[in-house]
């Protein structure tokens, strides 16, 4: 069988060697840092431990499969899954809040009701019915076949069915998230609740198709998930399947170019100047590739084009040690929403961080995570510009905008402040040394509609023997697109153009 390269050991790329490994060929892979996993990283310090990338994982199933397909030992065996419930509590601009229950749509719209008023339940529950009609007919194109050589298709077709809103004399439907919110959902409230979903994802809900509805439905239908010891057991799990099917790993490896032979990438250059010979080459995001391919072209002019990385949004971390135990029944995820949804959508299109921004708490409920039961960690999210769009590197950049995600977090955490005991503070500029992308930016899952904007680039490129696994390519980003994304280039080197996805 062949002798397989893979660029970087991100959580797709492990998916593919591991899966190329167990149909028998001979798989390496070169990471330039010292370690696996991508954004999937931890940090640790007196005793306190944080996932400083994803939280939680969203539809399981994806490295359900992984392991099942494999070896012997299923998921489960290998890392403890925990169903969060509530899948999150929600604190809006006016004060009002709701814990929203995990995977039941009869207890959403209870939720809702009871909390928003009379009505707000039925409309959130009607459009998670629409919202399963536009993951019906996405799921296949945009998850589990490889990118349709006819992209075009996806690109025209809005495949969310949107209900007609009067405007004056005319009838629209919704071409953009933001568009769904007011028209069908009609509560400032709700429209923060489904623009969050696009904001976690650094999507602008004003510019995102409708078919970003599908985000939400995610949740809603298949559940939030959290691994028990932090979602990196995940990545450890994955990378120690990959060393039990003996692919080959080689931390510190760099690499500075891709060798070709006949046509065909045949090998990578290491920036030590080493090579490694291979029939195959999985790389890493098209857009970082083209410098590895000197002026080779990697998509035909008809395919969906790589775009710059650093124009995507990234994430600002904030790792909290605090003192005083975790109160009985606290959610695992608080989304505190700003106060002015506009004026933060507002700062992004000007490439600046917003003055009062929506942020994210996670709060696990998990020993492997803190010293003792006397203290707990947390963690603060917030979607920000990345390092290409405003310089986060400047002094007093960082802790200015993480003073003001603790404020934001203090009006579900009333007196957070006081326990604090030190607080750790991540940027896109930490994105950018740990997975290589341009200005630390964060993909986002590919969605239909908007003339192809939102879609990412095949797994297979225009040179023979060079594919491409990760958030950057077919399907996006995300944990779970990311595993589709290594099962997707496994399918097609091991059965060719021909392969058309899992069945």
């Amino acid at each position: 069988m062949a002798r397989i390269a893979v660029i970087g050991a991100g959580m797709g790329a492990m998916a593919a060697a591991a899966r190329l490994a167990v149909a028998g060929h001979r798989v390496a892979v070169y990471e330039r840092t010292q370690t696996y996993g991508g954004a999937v990283r931890r940090f640790e310090r007196d005793g306190f431990g944080f996932d400083t990338g994803p939280g939680l994982l969203p539809l399981p199933a994806v490295y359900r499969d992984l392991f099942i397909k494999t070896g012997k030992q299923p998921l489960e065996e290998c890392v403890e899954l925990v169903q969060v419930d509530p899948s999150a509590r929600h604190v809006f601009a006016d004060g009002t809040e709701v814990s929203l229950p995990n995977a039941s749509r009869a207890g959403v719209v209870a939720a809702l009701d009871e909390a928003l008023g009379a009505g707000t339940g039925a409309r959130w529950g009607d459009f998670l019915v629409r919202a399963r009609e536009a993951w019906d007919r996405t799921r296949r194109p945009l998850l589990e076949e490889p990118l349709w050589p006819n992209w075009q298709v996806l690109a025209e077709r809005e495949p969310y069915p949107s209900v007609p809103h009067k405007r004056l004399l005319r009838t629209r439907r919704a071409g953009t998230l933001a568009e769904v919110a007011a028209w069908e959902l009609r509560d400032p409230r709700l429209a923060a609740l489904l623009e969050s979903h696009a904001l976690a994802y650094g999507l602008d809900p004003g510019a995102a198709p409708a078919s970003a509805a599908v985000l939400p439905y995610l949740e809603h239908a298949f559940g939030t998930w959290y691994v028990r010891g932090g979602i990196r057991e995940l990545a450890r799990a994955v990378y120690e399947r990959c060393l039990a099917r003996k692919v080959e790993f080689h931390f510190g490896a760099e690499v500075a170019g891709i060798v070709e032979k006949d046509g065909r990438a045949a090998g990578l250059e290491l920036a030590d100047g080493t090579v490694a010979e291979a029939e195959m080459v999985v790389g890493t995001g098209p857009w970082r590739l083209r410098d590895l391919v000197g002026d080779r072209e990697l998509y035909a002019p008809e395919a969906v084009e790589p775009s710059p990385e650093g124009l995507s949004s990234g994430r600002l971390v904030v790792c909290l040690a605090l003192r005083g135990p975790r109160e009985a029944g606290a959610a695992h995820r608080t989304v505190v929403h700003a106060p002015d949804r506009q004026a933060e959508l507002d700062a992004f299109g000007l490439g600046e961080p917003p003055a009062h921004p929506t942020v994210r708490i996670d709060r696990p409920d998990d020993a492997a995570l803190r010293p003792d039961d006397a203290h707990e960690s947390a963690v603060l999210t917030a979607t920000v510009p990345s390092q290409t769009r405003y310089d986060w590197s400047a002094a007093g950049a960082a802790d200015a905008f993480a003073d003001r995600m603790v404020a934001a977090a203090e009006r579900a955490l009333p007196g957070l402040r006081e326990r604090i005991l030190w607080r750790e503070v991540r940027t896109p500029v930490h994105t950018r040394q740990e997975t290589g992308a341009e200005g630390g930016g964060v993909p986002a899952p590919a969605l239909a509609a908007a003339e192809g904007a939102f879609l990412r680039p095949s797994n297979s490129t225009c040179i023979p023997g060079l594919f491409t696994a990760g958030g950057w390519s077919h399907p996006g980003g995300g944990l779970s697109h990311a595993g589709m994304s290594g099962a997707l280039v496994a399918g097609l080197i091991v059965e060719g153009p021909e392969f058309r996805g899992s069945q």
